[in-house]
């Protein structure tokens, strides 16, 4: 099949990068790990807009807490070097990764910034990670559900999932996309299939009905 292509500017991308501690990186550190963590987190998003080539990204998100079950004074000084990089008008919204229900009530008792996203793997067999939803809706903070293919193979076999895909004539990877944004998750995508991609955005036309919604989300593989 073919595409046509289209000229896109930078104010039609929206543009994340991540910070990510030493132990989450490959050889291809992009800071020098010796440095202070003030001076990882500016290095860290210098390289990214190197690679970019642009002088800004739309968002910056902290790749996941240092502790996995609590927010460290580490983060505190990461947290606080990324919101010098939204000051310095070189990210426009931070936003923190893989991280627990635990963590965002630590960062709101320590009186730290909301982060304008979420962003985590979510699990059909964990109510779809629906704690740390609330949390979000209440609080007017994104949440962004990434994985939502990959970590749920026994959901895109679901007989229900199928029945309500044959309704609607879409595969249960549209139904499950549709089913993200119906309750108020931004779905991420990570396919490099141009076929896979349109019949993500193809996912956008779908509407749930109440019903099928709720079906969907009381799923616990």
């Amino acid at each position: 099949m073919a595409y046509q292509s289209e000229i896109v500017t930078r104010a039609d991308l929206f543009l994340q990068t991540k910070f990510t501690y030493p132990r989450g990186q490959d050889h291809r550190l992009p800071y020098d790990p010796a440095a202070s963590l003030s001076t990882q987190v500016a290095q860290s998003m210098a390289s990214s807009l190197e690679h970019l080539g642009t002088d800004y990204v739309d968002s910056y998100v902290l790749h996941g807490p240092s502790d996995a079950y609590e927010w460290s004074e580490e983060d505190n000084q990461v947290w606080q070097a990324m919101t010098k990089e939204r000051d310095a008008g070189r990210t426009r919204l931070l936003g923190v990764s893989n991280v627990s229900l635990e963590h965002l009530q630590q960062m709101e008792s320590a009186h730290l910034e909301v982060p304008a996203f979420v962003q985590n793997r979510c699990f059909a067999r964990s109510g779809w990670d629906h704690e740390i939803r609330r949390f979000c809706r209440e609080r007017n903070i994104v949440y962004q559900g990434f994985s939502l293919l990959t970590a749920n193979p026994e959901a895109l076999r679901h007989p229900m999932i199928a029945e309500i895909a044959r309704r609607e004539n879409a595969t249960p990877a549209q139904l499950v996309f549709a089913f993200a944004r119906a309750v108020g998750m931004l779905p991420l995508t990570g396919t490099s299939n141009p076929e896979h991609m349109r019949q993500d955005l193809v996912s956008a036309k779908l509407n749930l009905s109440k019903e099928e919604t709720e079906g969907i989300e009381s799923l616990a593989i």
